[in-house]
């Protein structure tokens, strides 16, 4: 099969999974975002620790699982705050402790550290998503729909305004160390693409806020988006993977597909927030 049809098709049903997760039953999206934060834990581990302490990383990736519904938990059901924090860090204590239990002479221990990086960078965050898709205790996804269109639209902008510019004599590159192919008209025109996408948003309903803030929060999505997606190829250039695995054909791994989401998502949840406008 052609790559380009893969990509292309596989592009599609990863879309139509990801909408499916989103705009029916709050039990599908919790399966959808479990199973998300499993397999990017450990993509994230596969990719940094290799086989070492194979067993803790089970555990952490077991800890990012059950933490993520500990979080829906508290946002759908009777897990209170003070439960909630006390719950993680108790998972924490256990996770290093098993490390005492698993050291073996001659063992690279600094490479535990990954584990608490994994949980910080990819547990995290995906926990948090309960908060965009909980409204006064109900379901809905809309706004974390509204909130992908902006990435997938910073996404094309980026990748056709870099094909067609970014690889001129003149056009600068971002961070040609870490990643070689990004380019500025990549950024220019992924962040004209998330903009145009914020005011769709705002035409369609979709995203119920005045004009100016939809604007700046996709500005802001995209911005953050970017440095998602560098700081996701940091860790690849620095590890020596090309990608962060093969769930997906023709689109590499999970990791490769919500790099930018990790960083993106939260901004915007946090910029709404501080306005008051959620």
């Amino acid at each position: 099969m052609n790559g380009t049809v893969k990509r292309t098709i596989f592009g599609v049903l990863f879309l139509a999974v990801m909408l499916g997760g989103l705009l029916f039953y709050e039990f599908l999206y919790t399966i959808l975002f479990a199973f998300i934060t499993y397999v990017m834990l450990k993509e994230f581990y596969r990719m940094t620790m290799g086989k070492a302490y194979v067993q803790s990383q089970r555990s952490a990736v077991i800890m990012g699982v059950i933490f993520f519904l500990a979080t829906n938990s508290y946002f759908f059901g009777s897990f209170k705050l003070p439960m909630l924090v006390s719950f993680g860090i108790i998972m924490l204590l256990l996770l290093m402790a098993e490390s005492i239990f698993l050291y073996k002479e001659n063992s690279d221990f600094l490479k535990t550290g990954y584990l608490y990086a994994g949980l910080v960078y990819i547990g995290l965050p995906l926990a948090l998503s309960n908060a965009v898709v909980c409204r006064d205790g109900e379901f809905s996804g809309l706004l974390m729909v509204a909130f992908f269109c902006i990435i997938w639209a910073s996404d094309v902008g980026a990748y056709c305004f870099g094909m067609l510019f970014g690889q001129k004599s003149w056009s600068k590159k971002m961070c040609p160390a870490i990643s070689p192919k990004k380019s500025w008209a990549g950024f220019w025109g992924g962040l004209l693409m998330a903009m145009l996408a914020g005011a769709i948003l705002y035409w369609t309903g979709l995203f119920a806020f005045p004009l100016w803030h939809c604007l700046i929060v996709s500005a802001l999505m995209h911005g953050m988006g970017v440095l998602g997606d560098l700081f996701e190829s940091l860790w690849k250039r620095a590890t020596g993977i090309k990608d962060s695995g093969n769930i997906i054909p023709g689109h590499g791994g999970l990791m490769d597909r919500f790099d930018s989401a990790l960083f993106a998502i939260p901004t915007g949840y946090i910029y709404l927030l501080i306005f008051s406008l959620i």
